[in-house]
């Protein structure tokens, strides 16, 4: 397969730590450009790699070597380098969420359909070869008929200024945190299948964005699906699947080092059994699956990228409606003892 000439849209720290390296280890991506509006940290990024460093996104879309592009911008960057990314005719691997809001990613996933160009999501741990592990197990009758789905992902709190927490820049432990427990749900109980109940969004330390946050979504034949997220936790990182036979258990599940040994706990009446499986490095793998799509032409799986964000933006709506619902039996409360 001849290389992905890819362009790199901002030194972020993912791109940096774990995603240019991953690029640059597969013969099948060729990084030929870093950007950054700061030319000096283009040039120590591009050193690395021996590439060409350039001042300004919209440079980095006028060179004709890069047909793709890589944009691990903030969340509320990413709609409008998309979209000017695609008119400018280059393929796109943009960093989760797509957009903030389910209408553009809507829009931008029919563009570059219309366009015949890659637009794909970097949901790397979808990529990880231990969740088809679970999945197999699952079908084949280790737990049972599913009951219930659980999922948690938090991270400890960081400094004041980091763009988490940045409501201008699409911040919030939802839209960082909250996307992953969503689309694990989504990938064992099928993402049409599942509808918010209900959610609770938590606000802290006068910031203006979600701090933390708790789901409730269910499938029509009445599998739940329990989420919880946040950005102000000791760090965890889980999924388990509850049947009426026995649970599975996945800790480590969405951001695990390419070393790491993944163990697969089985709970059922005859004992516990830990079952260890080979490391796999989901970085690489969600790298290569985006070479692939381009070089082939076949789609990755842009639906799944759409219906997850719905159901973010459901379980923001339903967080709100809570929030007003509350203030109202207040009010409504208060109004009674004034009476």
């Amino acid at each position: 397969m001849t290389p992905v000439r890819i362009g790199i849209m901002g030194c972020a720290s993912i791109a940096r730590r774990r995603v240019l390296p991953a690029m640059a280890a597969l013969p099948g991506v060729k990084i030929v450009a870093i950007a950054s509006r700061d030319l000096d940290r283009a040039g120590q990024a591009a050193g690395a790699y021996g590439c060409r460093a350039v001042r300004g996104y919209r440079s980095l879309l006028d060179l004709d070597e890069v047909e793709a592009v890589y944009i691990p911008l903030p969340n509320a960057m990413h709609a409008a380098w998309i979209e000017t990314a695609l008119y400018a005719g280059k393929h796109v691997l943009a960093e989760k969420p797509l957009t903030t809001s389910a209408s553009r990613t809507g829009e931008l996933i029919a563009l570059a359909r219309s366009c015949g160009l890659v637009l794909m999501e970097n949901m790397m741990f979808l990529h990880h070869s231990q969740h088809a592990a679970v999945r197999r197990r699952v079908e084949d009758g280790a737990i049972g008929s599913l009951r219930s789905f659980h999922a948690s992902f938090g991270v400890p709190r960081r400094p004041a200024d980091d763009v988490r927490y940045s409501a201008a820049l699409g911040g919030g432990a939802l839209l960082d945190a909250g996307v992953y427990p969503v689309r694990a749900a989504m990938s064992f109980l099928g993402g049409s299948a599942l509808d918010v109940v209900s959610a609770v969004l938590t606000y802290r330390h006068g910031q203006h964005v979600d701090s933390s946050g708790q789901a409730l979504l269910c499938t029509d034949d009445g599998v739940g699906a329990q989420l919880a997220f946040g950005l102000d936790h000791s760090y965890r990182s889980s999924y388990q699947l509850w049947g009426s036979e026995g649970r599975i258990v996945v800790e480590h599940a969405y951001a695990p080092p390419a070393d790491h040994v993944p163990v697969v706990r089985l709970e059922r009446r005859s004992g516990v059994e830990e079952i260890r499986l080979s490391p796999d490095d989901q970085v690489t793998n969600s790298v290569h699956a985006f070479a692939t799509a381009v070089r082939s032409g076949n789609r990755p799986d842009d639906d799944g990228s759409l219906r997850q964000a719905v159901l973010v933006e459901d379980i923001s709506t339903s967080a709100r409606r809570c929030v007003e619902q509350v203030a109202a039996r207040v009010d409504t409360d208060r109004m009674e003892r004034l009476s």
